[in-house]
């Protein structure tokens, strides 16, 4: 008997803490801010009900249909000449999950050590904090084993004791810290022209097509489609499952939680500004990487001792919705190596942790050619190009025992569904294809 869900709430906190990783709380904020601001949130927000939810909500009824890993769903749904391309998209996806979390469990224990380093500096532990703040290979290696270890204790407890229980505690935490850094972050002197820029758009900024392209791209992305984990949920959902209502749960926390950190990194921006911190680059804000390690940092060393504790519950905040997401996208290889190869789940999470902790220390020991490449490999190439694939299955290639082609006949806004999920979110999902990984 395959493993489920028990609630539906605990569905939608693993869900969205599974879509709410470190590009909504890094990733939002800098496309928000380096593409018109308020004209970009709200271009996004049109953005997720035209093209992300119908796109999750695919990837959701492959996995919940077929009742199994992305391997089998994909070639048992892609009927005649194209179910040898099903599987192979299905392998890719195991190999793609295992790829972005040897990179992505990396990153996370950067985040844990910054988390940690803020704490020593504050207890007055100098020397342990020069060593957490202070890169080397040797702290590379330990944390990003910690997180290795951390994720690997959750998947191995199963869906319900480990991955939903998990993320009923972790998802609230997040949410709390979120708010909490917001409100500091808003009795600082320069927060209110961030709060300006952030929620009130200028209106020829809706004239520039770059908005909608890289709208596009961001919901998407934001969603955490394409690799698996969305289709492997939506297997342990029990039998019945009203996926339409669910996927808008799902995207409509995860965009709050996205929403939240706009609302918390672009005023730190201004704030920053305020206070003498250089956040530009040319023309645009300093984003992702150099925002989070540089620019950051830089503000809460400005803020004296508060400054400490801010860093602290900011970099705690990543590494939880790092976790959320490792632990997530853990379950691809591991639901593979369990339905595939029949083995106990102990066997197949020791199995899939020590090929993702083989992979991620192969990115430590040759960081400078292998890391960016695998980055790009997976996130610009990898994830719309399956999302593209997961749209195709069910507009054209799942035939038999469509769940899409069996509402159609149910009433008109079906038949739009349907229109919908062939024609239009293909053509878009092409388009984010091509400006990610071609153009």
């Amino acid at each position: 008997m395959r493993d489920s869900f028990k609630s539906r709430i605990g569905f939608v906190l693993a869900a969205a803490g599974s879509a709410v990783g470190l590009g909504n709380i890094w990733g939002f904020p800098t496309q928000v801010a380096n593409h018109g601001g308020g004209a970009f949130l709200l271009v996004y927000l049109c953005v997720i009900f035209v093209l992300a939810i119908p796109a999750l909500y695919s990837e959701m009824l492959i996995g919940h249909h077929a009742q199994a890993n992305p391997v089998r769903s994909l070639k048992q749904l892609s009927e005649g000449r194209m179910r040898p391309v099903g599987a192979t998209m299905g392998l890719l996806n195991v190999i793609g999950s295992c790829l972005m979390l040897s990179f992505y469990h990396i990153v996370a224990g950067w985040m844990l050590v910054h988390a940690l380093g803020y704490l020593a500096t504050a207890m007055g532990l100098s020397s342990v904090a020069e060593f957490l703040l202070t890169g080397s290979m040797v702290r590379d290696l330990v944390f990003t084993s910690v997180f290795l270890v951390l994720t690997a204790s959750v998947v191995l407890k199963g869906v319900e004791q480990g991955i939903e229980l998990w993320s009923k505690r972790l998802m609230p935490l997040l949410v709390i810290l979120l708010v909490g850094l917001i409100v500091y972050i808003a009795s600082l002197p320069g927060a209110g022209e961030g709060f300006k820029t952030y929620l009130i758009p200028e209106v020829e900024q809706f004239t520039d097509p770059d908005i909608y392209i890289a709208a596009m791209g961001q919901a998407f992305f934001s969603l955490s489609i394409g690799l698996g984990g969305m289709m492997i949920y939506g297997s342990y959902l029990r039998p019945g499952a009203q996926l339409g209502r669910l996927s808008l749960s799902v995207a409509a926390l995860d965009t709050l939680v996205a929403f939240l950190a706009g609302l918390l990194i672009i005023p730190a921006l201004f704030v920053a500004i305020k206070l003498g911190v250089s956040v530009e680059q040319g023309n645009q804000f300093i984003g992702e990487g150099q925002l989070i390690f540089a620019v950051l940092p830089e503000l809460f060393g400005s803020m004296g001792f508060a400054g400490l504790w801010v860093g602290f519950g900011f970099f705690i905040l990543l590494s939880i919705a790092a976790l959320t997401s490792t632990m997530a996208q853990a379950e691809v290889p591991v639901s593979y190596l369990l339905e595939e190869h029949d083995l106990p789940r102990p066997v197949a999470v020791a199995i899939a942790m020590l090929v993702i902790a083989l992979l991620a220390l192969s990115l430590v020991l040759w960081f400078e050619p292998l890391f960016g490449w695998v980055v790009t490999a997976v996130t610009q190439f990898q994830l719309p190009l399956s999302g593209l694939f997961y749209l195709l299955v069910v507009g054209w290639f799942w035939k038999r025992s469509n769940h899409v082609t069996a509402l159609a006949a149910q009433g008109l806004r079906y038949r739009l569904l349907r229109w919908h999920l062939r024609y239009i979110c293909p053509v878009l999902m092409g388009l984010v294809f091509y400006q990610s990984a071609i153009a």
